[in-house]
């Protein structure tokens, strides 16, 4: 008895075979809002990453973006500028900007690149 009785009682909550108002139901509930709450963040490795390309500013004369260096990371200088034009134009919703001009911004050794800014005109 005391097998089966579980068994069931374990099948009837992986179902969620109970009604509202039952204190089965109110458990159920409980146990998921502790899972919610209580679970530490790391548990999912599961961490809010930045933006690889971010909108910094828009005006009637251009833009500005701001493009991670792992975004170029292995892209030759020569396809760097047309790399970023595909990056800025899937950023942008589709809409083509012309690069003006494209910067790397440096850490405070000036030895690697964090990022690059880039200007464009619509």
């Amino acid at each position: 008895m005391g097998r089966e009785f579980l068994q069931g009682v374990l099948k009837r909550f992986i179902l969620w075979d109970f009604a509202r108002a039952t204190w089965q139901y109110d458990v159920m509930v409980g146990l998921i809002l502790a899972f919610i709450f209580l679970t530490p963040r790391g548990f999912f490795q599961d961490q809010p990453r930045p933006k690889k390309v971010m909108m910094l500013s828009t005006g009637e004369h251009g833009s500005s973006f701001l493009v991670d260096a792992d975004m170029l990371a292995g892209v030759r200088e020569s396809d760097r500028r047309r790399m970023v034009e595909q990056l800025i134009h899937k950023q942008a919703g589709g809409r083509n900007r012309a690069i003006v001009s494209l910067e790397p911004v440096f850490d405070k050794d000036e030895k690697e690149p964090l990022g690059y800014m880039i200007h464009t005109r619509p």
